[in-house]
């Protein structure tokens, strides 16, 4: 009987899979994928015309499908700062001299739009800290309250890789150490070793919102010459002393400088997709799963888009990131809005906006979900699901341990499909669930893995494996159908740390144990905390999901830079006041690292 029983089933499945085969077709997978990655629509950057097109795309494909569309008319509206151009009033006068904004100047693009006009002072790499036994203060020796401040780029210790000065010697470290000494402004200059050119920095946007919170420019190395009134040369020998003597070099300029940034942050409109299908189980048609997939991609590269050849301007189109995701995530709305497979849970199908600019969209939408954020039982996100390799054929899923009936699930469709299935246990990743995973609700992130078109233009249509991702989807059909069926509803389990995202090139010395808000989304006075991972020192610290950091150890966190600014200071066993909103109420935790 239990041998019949094991027949009868294995017969049902396939079944199934022939069934569910005859839904999925490679064809209207590659139909979506050549729209949505097409010259027309120019790499769907978030904000642009291409944006629009592809939401616009979507939203009738779901309509077509048979999904009740959500929001309005399918839509869920959100605002970003997509970028920042030149104003109008930069300018930049000393000692009867004019500078040329462009040529000789630029404000960065996290300058205030603010300007002063005072002495100069050169305070060497603009760094305060330790590494190893090597002490550093460029400010000890100087008073720099309301003045202009220049330094150089880069640290005195160029060629350690693990030098403790390289959190502290990005630009907007420097800036940052620059207000806490009272500075009026910053002025950047580039050694030879770091720009061989003498051009200033460009205007390239780094996708936060805050502002420096004083103006910051950096000028050419033949402009800093006229100021010190030195040699062009001068300012790689400035560079040398400090490196080969291993001390500081810091005086007043005699010269007053009257300048003015003007950055201006174009605010844009982009959105979420959103449509249902009700569940079929009138006890669980309240309860929601998500699928999703984001749509936007980098536009035509370029500096600071995300793009691995910033120095190409074409078209990234981005059919495998994340064409490929969306094109499965309307098959899937197609199959399941059939009446033979109507899933007992409802399912919301969502394809976000402005994932490539930090989660936009879905930070958005588990703001301001259109249904109950509680209601959520699990998202299963799709992103880059197009590029199945033929030789070795893996399809990851990450977050397998953010609910225990993953494992199981997961192996229950083992050796069913043609490719291997390789499990991570952590929820936390560079993708939109990561959003989800941060609110308690249990994530899967499905992935065919990263390759070498990767982020340029050369990840096009016809690299896609089209029958491989017929496979997936197939995969993905079935693994929605069991957690939709589930008797109840998975129950949320931490996995792996709620990692930080470093911007230095290596990790931190220490960590607080928090998931920071990396997004750039305006949060008034501090950096919102993400999640807070149990038992590491944020947690035992008292530390809350939600809370906004304002302050460590009294000096003022606005944004993410400032939180790793501040992070790279410290070193294990540190205790720290750290002041937080929380609710709007100012609180002052006490923290061991």
């Amino acid at each position: 009987m239990i041998k019949l029983r094991t027949i009868l089933s294995v017969i049902f499945l396939s079944i199934s899979a022939l069934a569910l085969h005859a839904q999925v077709d490679a064809e209207r997978l590659r139909s979506h994928i050549t729209y949505l990655a097409s010259q027309e629509l120019a790499g769907r950057k978030a904000g642009t015309t291409g944006d629009s097109m592809a939401a616009a795309y979507i939203r009738n494909e779901f309509a077509k499908a048979g999904a009740q569309l959500k929001g309005e008319q399918g839509f869920q509206y959100f605002s970003l700062i997509a970028g920042v151009k030149l104003g109008f009033d930069n300018k930049f006068f000393f000692s009867g001299n004019e500078a040329q904004v462009n040529t000789g100047f630029m404000p960065l693009s996290f300058s205030a739009t603010a300007g002063a006009e005072a002495e100069v002072v050169f305070a060497g790499f603009g760094i305060t800290g330790k590494s190893g036994e090597l002490s550093w203060d460029d400010y000890a020796t100087l008073d720099v309250k309301g003045k202009w401040v220049m330094v150089l780029r880069g640290d005195p210790e160029p060629q350690n890789q693990n030098s403790a000065f390289i959190p502290m010697a990005t630009e907007r470290a420097k800036a940052l150490t620059a207000r806490d000494n009272g500075a009026a402004g910053l002025i950047l200059v580039s050694p030879t070793s770091l720009e061989k050119k003498d051009v200033p920095l460009e205007l390239n946007y780094d996708k936060t919102v805050s502002d420096a919170g004083l103006p910051v420019f950096s000028v050419t190395r033949n402009l800093a010459a006229q100021m010190l009134q030195l040699s062009l040369q001068a300012i790689d020998s400035l560079e040398q002393v400090m490196i080969s003597a291993q001390k500081p070099v810091s005086f007043n300029l005699n010269v007053n400088l009257n300048a003015h940034a003007d950055v201006v942050r174009e605010k844009v409109i982009s959105r979420n997709v959103m449509a249902c299908i009700p569940g079929s189980d009138p006890l669980l048609k309240e309860e929601y799963i998500v699928i999703g997939a984001h749509y936007d991609h980098l536009g035509m590269g370029g500096p600071g888009s995300g793009s691995r050849v910033p120095d190409v301007h074409a078209v990234h189109g981005g059919a495998d990131d994340n064409a490929s995701g969306v094109a499965s995530l309307i098959e899937l709305a197609r199959w399941f809005s059939k009446p033979e497979n109507k899933p007992a849970r409802s399912l919301l199908f969502v394809s976000f906006g402005a994932e490539e600019m930090g989660l936009l969209g879905a930070r958005h939408f588990v703001a301001n979900a259109p249904v109950d954020i509680k209601s959520i039982k699990a998202m299963i996100n799709l992103d880059m699901v197009g590029r199945l390799k033929t030789d070795q054929p893996i399809l990851t899923v990450s977050g397998t341990g953010t609910f225990a009936e993953a494992n199981p699930i997961l192996d229950a469709q083992n050796g069913k499909f043609p490719f291997e299935i390789k499990k991570v246990t952590d929820g936390y990743g560079p993708s939109d669930h990561a959003a989800f995973y941060g609110e308690g609700i249990p994530v899967l992130f499905l992935s065919t893995g990263a390759h070498g078109d990767y982020h340029t233009p050369d990840d096009s249509v016809e690299k896609i494996n089209f029958t491989g991702q017929v496979s997936v989807t197939e995969f993905v059909a079935e693994l929605v159908e069991s957690v939709s069926a589930m008797k109840q509803a998975p129950v949320f389990t931490e996995a792996g740390a709620r990692k930080q995202t470093g911007h230095y090139g290596r990790a931190m010395k220490v960590k607080l144990g928090i998931m920071p808000d990396v997004s750039g989304a305006e949060t008034a006075g501090g950096m919102k905390v993400e999640g807070v991972s149990k038992g590491e020192p944020a947690d035992r610290g008292g530390m809350l999901k939600g809370d906004i950091i304002t302050a460590i150890d009294g000096l003022p966190v606005a944004n993410v830079f400032d939180y790793m600014s501040r992070l790279g200071k410290l070193k294990a066993g540190d205790i720290v006041n750290i002041e937080v909103l929380r609710n709007g109420v100012k609180e002052v935790l006490i923290i061991q690292l």
